[in-house]
């Protein structure tokens, strides 16, 4: 890897072309270099994965409103919808933001956490819609689209790891634009010069606050990933065309880092794959085992080991009070160090629940058990002894545990911390967890098998038996597919099951 010092240029300092950010990316994206066997088993893996929670959100609100606006667009050769007919195909960039609503929808996909937050899974759906449109023409095949994949993965992780969006409260998906860009140059086999003008307007366009994650959270949760995909693909279609971006982007004395983040003395150290260096972030990263922000992977399974080791808490009537200590970033963003009090409201969303670790803890401990529907229906929430349990809960920052989550050692680097149970009779509980049973230093690792799993799960009442069987075979061939091959890499949703959602009306 190779250390990039980035950092703001005065007009008349005249940063060169070469010397800027999203330059250096535009390499990386333009670099030959082959995708690893253990690169390529776990894109598979993450393919199989996002379908599966597309999957289970097809007929819920945001990604139906989201198909219903991308059957507006047909558009051939075109890229297929989740759920929808084979022949139904749509423009690419409505595809990537249907797609992508339906994978964002439920929480449930990887993710990548340090610097900033991310779920790099987000780059597929834009990668795979532009591969199945343009797959023939250009002669792509599954190979292409596993580069692309490994490129998009490569550069937000390494944004993430580099340069902190949410501490100035801008939203993640300030690194998914230019991630996606880079990733569509990969694929596309497009020129440093049209990547570099392509990522600068992805970042330009796709640059938000974090109120989105806010208070009571909305359903644009799901969406902001895909608005910055569908952003991307139309930079890049218009820097195809010879138009250009904002330069320098990053540097610039009114760019990104002087307003949006650090300002005129910040400086970043952002590391990038040296040439010929193989692509291999996605391996840093990992995915859900329950449908919750991350950082609260580990309290579901801690919550649920006590629920069978320490029954007398299941009530709540034990119980004086519980205190997690953990991270900044989990105190600040999804405990009660954020403010929010929508995180103890018995009406909240599920878009807040699923950001509220007091609830998350509360119900993982009573039930024993986490599930995508049924942990966060209106009924859970308003249980009487849940409501009771759950505003005993708080949270606290370690800083030990600040300092383990932002570590760059996979060894040191944790999502748990300890709990403080304070018992009505005097005693205390005190318990540690350091990762998630389903990370790769967990206690079960996800494997092929649990992907696989995952997938057959969800879309068990979603697909018939046999389109889930020819959905995983073609995910598992991806490596051979050619360009039509591509288009086996969605899925048709069970007959009736689309028709019994009503697609809200629009302007169009």
């Amino acid at each position: 890897m190779i250390d990039h010092t980035v950092r703001v240029y005065r007009s008349d300092e005249n940063l060169i072309r070469e010397d800027q950010l999203a330059w250096k990316m535009a390499q990386v994206a333009t670099d030959p270099v082959q995708v690893r066997d253990d690169v390529v088993d776990m894109i598979i893996n993450r393919v199989i994965d996002n379908s599966s929670v597309a999957a289970a959100s097809l007929v819920r609100t945001a990604p139906t409103a989201a198909r219903a606006q991308a059957r507006r667009h047909e558009l051939r050769p075109g890229a297929t919808v989740f759920g929808t007919s084979p022949e139904l195909r749509v423009s690419p960039e409505w595809a990537a933001w249907a797609n992508g609503v339906a994978v964002r929808e439920l929480d449930f996909h990887d993710t990548f956490l340090a610097a900033e937050y991310s779920h790099p899974g987000d780059n597929i759906p834009p990668l795979l819609a532009v591969a199945q449109h343009a797959g023939v023409a250009r002669h792509l095949s599954g190979r292409d689209l596993l580069r692309a994949i490994a490129t998009g993965y490569e550069i937000q992780i390494d944004l993430v790891r580099a340069i902190s969006l949410h501490e100035h409260k801008i939203d993640h998906v300030a690194h998914l634009g230019p991630s996606v860009a880079a990733g569509l140059g990969t694929l596309l086999g497009l020129d440093e010069t049209t990547i570099y003008q392509a990522i600068g307007q992805a970042l330009h366009t796709t640059t938000s606050t974090r109120q989105s994650r806010k208070g009571e959270i909305s359903s644009w949760k799901a969406y902001a990933p895909a608005f910055a995909s569908k952003a991307a693909i139309e930079a890049v279609d218009r820097a195809m065309r010879g138009e250009t971006s904002p330069t320098p982007i990053y540097e610039g004395e009114d760019g990104f880092i002087a307003w949006m983040l650090g300002g005129p003395s910040a400086r970043y150290t952002v590391a990038l794959p040296a040439p010929g260096e193989a692509k291999r972030a996605i391996l840093d990263s990992y995915t859900k085992e329950h449908s919750a922000e991350y950082q609260a992977q580990a309290w579901i399974d801690l919550g649920r080991r006590l629920h069978h080791e320490h029954p007398e808490l299941i009530d709540g009537t034990a119980v004086k009070k519980i205190v997690i200590h953990s991270s900044y970033h989990t105190h600040f963003v999804i405990g009660s160090g954020a403010n929010d009090p929508q995180k103890y409201d018995p009406e909240a969303s599920r878009e807040t629940l699923d950001h509220s670790l007091p609830y998350i803890f509360t119900v993982a401990l009573q039930d024993g058990s986490w599930h995508h529907g049924s942990s966060y229906a209106a009924q859970r929430a308003r249980r009487s002894d849940t409501i009771d349990l759950w505003r005993k809960v708080s949270t606290v920052e370690d800083p030990e545990w600040s300092r383990r989550y932002l570590s760059n050692d996979p060894r040191e680097k944790a999502f748990g911390g300890w709990v403080e149970i304070f018992l009505t009779n005097g005693t205390t509980l005190v318990e540690t967890i350091v990762v998630p049973d389903a990370h790769p230093l967990g206690a079960r690792p996800f494997g092929r098998d649990n992907y696989v799993a995952k997938f057959r799960s969800l879309a068990g009442d979603v697909l018939e038996e046999t389109e889930i069987e020819r959905f995983l075979d073609a995910a598992q061939s991806l490596a051979t597919l050619d360009a039509t091959g591509l288009s086996q890499l969605s899925f048709r949703a069970r007959p009736g099951l689309l028709e019994s959602v009503v697609e809200p009306e629009g302007l169009i």
